[in-house]
């Protein structure tokens, strides 16, 4: 399939991303397409005027979308982006190297989206162009009668055909509104999975410098004890030798001794520092985790409105159909209406015939 497509299509823009399509089943999950960066295609066919982005992974094709002017290319984060193909009923995902490489991607994407656009308003002008030019050169040897009879007897149900229409109408935007929703709903569920998934990693994080700390501090407690405990054997030292009177330390071991209880006291002023730093990285810790309790209740109430959401799309599948369904019927209807009418023209066309033939006689 894909060569054929090579020889009457001409590739436009190329780029290389990872290729991911939504999960069917859940309709949130990714699911990779490819095991790693391929190439990504906006491909032209000038018979047809169209517009497809193919990519080809191995020997079979795993992207291969018809752009239509309703499409939308969304940015989810700084290097994904997504769009929703109607016709292959999935949603493709595309993960790039770099911001620049997917801003240059939705760029084009809006561009080959705005073609189509302009490509199919040409052809809907040819169609309307070509159909006058139909109804101009053909043959007027039919009467007025026998063309005035379907416009003025089919009026009843074309009314049914026009109100059916306008319900379907109707109906098609409430289903694209309701798929809008639900693809926003999905959006932000990335969105809170992601955060929620930072969160987890940040928690861990501090879990573990937590439990470091702990065994720092466990550490520093002792060394402190063991401090104090020599602070106190010079302090007992000091006052056995001043209690000695002329027997006392001299200048300078009493020097000494004032030094080593200076350094002793900062280095415990430097201990309790350090525990009261550890101290607030605990009171951190438990913030991010009430923040990561409110991302899972937020994520909850989500998932719950999705629900809802894929039940106002199912109800509204099934007024579509019975909609469709009423205007199948009412185009039957018409139908029959009309072979009717062609009966009724067809006796009226031979009355008159007759009726000629004797006003000759």
């Amino acid at each position: 399939m894909y060569p054929l497509h090579r020889e009457r299509e001409q590739p436009i823009y190329s780029t290389r991303a990872h290729v991911f399509q939504i999960d069917p089943g859940t309709k949130r999950n990714w699911i990779p397409a490819s095991k790693h960066a391929v190439t990504v295609s906006f491909f032209y066919d000038a018979n047809r005027h169209a517009y497809r982005i193919i990519s080809v992974g191995g020997t079979k094709a795993i992207i291969n979308s018809m752009i239509s002017p309703n499409m939308t290319f969304t940015k989810t984060s700084q290097k994904f982006g997504q769009w929703a193909d109607s016709r292959a009923n999935t949603v493709y995902g595309l993960g790039f190297a770099t911001e620049n490489q997917l801003h240059q991607f939705a760029e084009r994407f809006k561009e080959v989206r705005e073609a189509a656009r302009m490509a199919r308003e040409k052809s809907q002008d040819k169609m309307e162009l070509s159909s006058a030019a139909l109804s101009i050169a053909a043959p007027q040897d039919l009467s007025d009668e026998l063309q005035s009879p379907p416009v003025m007897c089919v009026n009843g149900p074309d009314d049914k055909l026009f109100r059916s229409q306008s319900a379907d109408i109707t109906l098609s935007s409430e289903k694209e509104r309701i798929k809008k929703m639900l693809s926003e709903g999905s959006i932000c569920e990335m969105n809170l999975e992601a955060e929620l998934f930072t969160l987890q990693d940040s928690n861990s994080k501090l879990v573990a410098a937590l439990h470091e700390a702990n065994a720092n501090v466990e550490q520093w407690k002792k060394q402190l004890a063991a401090y104090q405990d020599e602070t106190e054997r010079l302090r007992d030292q000091v006052s056995e030798l001043e209690a000695h009177g002329g027997q006392g330390p001299s200048d300078m071991l009493k020097d000494e001794l004032t030094q080593s209880l200076e350094e002793l006291e900062n280095l415990l002023k430097a201990k309790d520092e350090e525990i009261r730093i550890l101290q607030s990285k605990k009171s951190n810790y438990h913030e991010l985790e009430r923040e990561r309790e409110e991302a899972v209740h937020r994520l909850q109430e989500l998932e719950m409105r999705n629900m809802d959401l894929e039940r106002r799309v199912q109800n509204a599948e099934q007024n579509l159909s019975s909609a469709l369904e009423d205007r199948e019927r009412a185009e039957n209807e018409v139908q029959r209406v009309v072979q009717i009418l062609d009966v009724k023209i067809y006796d009226l066309n031979d009355l008159r015939q007759s009726l000629v033939k004797l006003i000759s006689k």
